[in-house]
């Protein structure tokens, strides 16, 4: 396929109605105001979301791992772009929380794998919105990525390889969609609801009404330029120059010729502006898989919050992580290296550091079953490891495990010899 039939294909869905893999709004032309990514991170709620999963990502500590040993690669060369540097400009902090960020708002995240002469990867420069498009080639089946090269503004034709590609819910496996486009409604409301709010409080907190009058005004005025008007029309424009806008609530209002104000619309009181915020907020919550808690709603007891953000590691962050590590292990590490059995590893264990209670008693468990050595709990814990740290004790009396099936042996033969006599 070429680079020119890509790019009229790739035209061709960027001009495209409104569908849900189509990333470029959420309305079809001239029918609502389209609400942006942008738009929506102004929604406090959506923000917090965003903010909260891309620095959980970002915080993950990312090391190589030999799978058959356990054993940390911490000398590999894929160390300077996934623990050192990621590129010129990114830490793999920075680089890992804008991924996640541009995963949750536009549904995919791409950025392009730099090798030097060895097919090693040496930079992972992040790909922006609408440079990089995946495509299926016709007739056969193939996979390739066009993609806008940062630095000389050239497209290349890319091969899979040559791409981190981290999706959000696909529906195909190929293009991801953005939490947004799948909140839609419940975004546009709660968008709607912070307009309407926002436009109360410019016009000083004061609701729409109207007024009454007991004479007739069916007559016209005539205005300073020359044009005229009805009355009804000149008393609106008269009572919105002094009352509406911001600086001008509250102000004393003279009415004459018998007129009077009634107001016709809801209080904020009767729409129940606290509560609808809450049922959003909570709707907004789930399309994330944020605990409320995290966003200061819900029930605030130690119990349930500390079980809350065990659910948000194990359902909403580590899909997340696995994803993150096949297509890293895949695409970072070279043949040779995936053949001897190396992967790529996120530690979830920084999620639970600020937990100290529970982190304890896990490691206390894992320790007393033979599973973690006190070096291993260190190497957890970014500690140094200590002398004779690496010897693991099994519940027999807490004995070395070596010598565990020499002891069990000893015990059941002094067992039997005393059942015979």
């Amino acid at each position: 396929m070429s680079v020119s039939k890509g790019l009229a294909a790739l035209g061709r869905r960027k001009s495209a109605s409104l569908s849900l893999e189509s990333s470029r709004g959420w309305f079809p032309a001239g029918t609502r105001r389209e609400l942006t990514a942008d738009a929506a991170m102004k929604l406090s709620a959506v923000s917090a979301c965003v903010e909260i999963i891309s620095n959980a990502i970002g915080m993950l500590p990312v090391f190589v791992m030999q799978s058959s040993t356990k054993q940390r690669l911490g000398d590999h060369p894929l160390g300077r772009v996934l623990w050192e540097r990621t590129n010129e400009a990114m830490s793999p902090f920075v680089f890992f929380r804008l991924m996640e960020c541009q995963r949750l708002l536009r549904g995919n995240a791409c950025a392009w794998i730099y090798r030097n002469g060895y097919g090693e990867p040496v930079e992972l420069i992040p790909l922006p919105l609408g440079t990089c498009e995946p495509v299926i080639e016709p007739g056969t089946g193939r996979l390739w990525y066009l993609a806008t090269e940062p630095k000389s503004g050239r497209m290349y034709r890319l091969s899979p390889a040559d791409i981190l590609h981290f999706k959000a819910y696909s529906p195909d496996g190929v293009t991801g969609v953005s939490v947004l486009h799948r909140a839609r409604e419940t975004l546009e409301t709660a968008s709607a609801a912070q307009r309407y709010e926002q436009a109360l409080y410019e016009n000083g907190g004061r609701p729409s009404g109207v007024l009454k009058a007991s004479t007739d005004l069916s007559g016209r005025v005539k205005l300073p330029d020359g044009t005229e008007i009805g009355m009804k029309d000149a008393i609106r424009r008269e009572w919105d120059k002094i009352h509406a806008g911001p600086g001008n609530g509250f102000r004393t209002a003279v009415l004459d010729l018998g007129m009077e104000y009634q107001p016709i619309a809801m209080s904020n009181s009767d729409a129940q502006f606290v509560e609808n915020k809450a049922v959003t907020i909570a709707d907004i919550s789930r399309f994330f898989g944020v605990p409320l808690y995290k966003l200061g709603e819900g029930k605030q007891s130690y119990s349930s919050n500390e079980q809350n953000s065990i659910e948000f590691c194990v359902n909403t962050i580590q899909p997340i992580v696995t994803q993150m590590e096949f297509e890293e292990t895949d695409k970072l590490l070279t043949l040779s290296d995936r053949r001897r059995g190396l992967e790529v590893r996120h530690n979830m264990m920084a999620l639970l550091r600020g937990d100290t209670n529970s982190r304890g008693t896990w490691y206390r468990t894992m320790r007393e079953i033979g599973a973690l050595s006190v070096n291993d709990i260190l190497a957890l814990e970014d500690m140094p490891p200590v002398p004779g740290g690496d010897t693991r004790y099994s519940s027999l009396n807490y004995i070395p495990l070596e010598d565990f099936r020499e002891l069990s042996r000893a015990r059941n033969a002094g067992g039997q010899k005393g059942a015979s006599e």
